[in-house]
């Protein structure tokens, strides 16, 4: 009682941003191994490295497709718009279950949460590998599936990083998590086309994740300790409770850094999308229309332009991911616009190489490397710093939601459409069903990637115009008269209502 009285109401919550460093002291006396978060700093650290090799799985996941598209295009004999429902059926089922696991993660346990999703999304891969000939709506039916198991995982991993770490090392941690896209797609080229080359079957290509996932699914259970939300902020659960879905829906919707920033990352899914689905068998067709390569007739079509790609969209996206974060945190001593003008200066900067890319496919393939990766390196720069900003411009208790609905809108308008808007596209631009048409029909539908990249660019550049104001009243948030009133634990300053304290 004597530590409820002599706690003062009115004090700032800015001080909350100086229990980093004073280690968590603002939450009373703990242990010196264990953070206010509740998770030990060797079992975080543990945690992110669990995280990013589930991550790193699916996003393996998602591209070993890609990487044996063109024999699956010959195994069921489908065209490119068929083709490109193969990653649109994925993604829309993820996209439309992450605000459920958004839900769901924002009050439920999130390590089981995730268990289930990953044993789920592990199973159904399996399965989609035993497809027969005929029946090519197996192959789309288990496809959308899989998108079930990786919503529960996507949407509620960085919330957990979230609570664990804060500021500097956020940032860090992040960036190692988000590692894992760019490597774990690369890696799913690379394995898929491989493994598929040794089987002499692309169906064996979807055996490799789900023994993977299960391992997975151990660690989460036996290592993963779920930490406290926001507490690691000084701002735990008690302080920041709950509010309806409907009411943070609102919230979210008048946080115009979080809008304007999600539109921005819906431009970078929508070129991602389209080129991780159709760039191997795009660079696969311009071999053989300058005749460097012999058409596709039995399996392992594009085998080495897969693992060439693959290798590229590895390395592009540790370079990309690793100066993106770099360069933002220089850029913050002199501006705390730093982060969405970094985004920014990457969509614009990878434009021209992209369009350069896919202009000079049929003249060198050298070029067209050349100007993939440095086109690939500026578009991943975006990753790390645009799930940062989410996470600093919204409070703790609606940030699985956030992920959720940055999640649906980046997807419904990015990379859920994309690669099947490229396919129909270059269909209905093929003239003759000859070697020229093949090639020269995706290669106008691909360019299309250059101008939305400069679209996303211009709304990060927006979001720096509110990012300051945004991040401030995260930071400060203070629950509305209208909530219910708790009683702030012993040790931990808070502000709460006038009202309150009158009655």
């Amino acid at each position: 009682v004597a530590g409820f009285y002599s706690t003062p109401f009115f004090s700032d919550d800015s001080e909350a941003e100086g229990a980093e460093e004073q280690g968590g002291a603002a939450e009373g006396q703990r242990s010196q191994e264990e953070s206010p978060s509740g998770v030990s700093s060797v079992r975080a650290l543990l945690t992110v490295f669990i995280l990013c090799y589930i991550n790193l799985l699916n996003y393996m996941d998602r591209f070993t497709v890609a990487g044996v598209l063109p024999d699956i295009e010959q195994y069921f004999g489908i065209d490119d718009g068929k083709s490109g429902l193969l990653q649109t059926v994925f993604i829309c089922s993820y996209m439309f279950l992450a605000p459920v696991f958004g839900y769901l993660g924002d009050r439920y346990n999130r390590k089981i949460i995730m268990s289930v999703g990953i044993s789920f999304w592990s199973l159904v891969t399996l399965a989609s590998s035993y497809t027969p000939k005929e029946h090519f709506w197996v192959l789309l039916l288990t496809r959308g599936l899989v998108g079930v198991g990786e919503a529960s995982y996507s949407t509620i991993a960085p919330t957990i990083i979230a609570d664990l770490y804060v500021k500097g090392k956020r940032t860090n941690m992040l960036s190692i998590f988000y590692f894992a896209i760019p490597v774990g797609s690369g890696l799913g080229y690379i394995v898929g086309s491989q493994v598929g080359q040794l089987a002499h079957d692309w169906h064996w290509a979807l055996r490799v994740t789900p023994g993977l996932g299960l391992i997975a699914v151990l660690l989460l259970l036996f290592v993963i300790k779920e930490p406290k939300r926001g507490a690691v902020e000084a701002r735990p659960e008690h302080h920041l409770h709950q509010t309806s879905w409907l009411m943070d829906l609102l919230a979210l919707s008048k946080n115009y850094s979080f809008v304007l920033s999600t539109f921005g990352f819906t431009a970078v899914a929508f070129v991602t999308g389209s080129l991780a689905l159709w760039a191997p068998t795009f660079l696969f067709r311009a071999a053989v229309f300058t005749g460097e390569r012999d058409p596709c007739v039995e399996g392992n079509c594009a085998a080495s332009d897969s693992l060439i790609f693959g290798a590229i969209t590895v390395v592009t996206g540790i370079l990309g991911v690793a100066s993106g974060v770099q360069v933002s945190r220089k850029l913050r001593t002199r501006t705390p616009r730093a982060d969405p003008l970094v985004c920014a200066a990457g969509l614009l900067l990878s434009a021209p190489f992209l369009y350069l890319a896919i202009v000079f496919a049929q003249a060198s393939t050298i070029a067209t490397y050349v100007f993939i990766f440095l086109g690939e390196t500026f578009l991943s720069m975006n990753w790390a710093i645009v799930a940062d900003i989410l996470l600093y411009v919204v409070v703790p208790t609606r940030r699985s939601t956030a992920e959720a609905f940055q999640i649906v809108i980046s997807h419904l308008l990015g990379d859920a459409g994309s690669p099947y808007l490229i396919g129909v596209v270059s269909d209905s631009l093929r003239k003759t069903d000859s070697f020229l048409w093949q090639f020269r029909s995706l290669q106008l539908s691909l360019l299309l990637c250059s101008f939305i990249a400069v679209i996303g660019g211009g709304f990060f550049l927006a979001t720096a115009m509110f990012i300051e104001a945004d991040r401030n009243r995260a930071e400060n948030y203070v629950p509305s008269d209208d909530e219910p009133i708790v009683v702030p634990k012993s040790g931990r300053s808070t502000r709460v209502p006038v009202s309150s304290v009158l009655i």
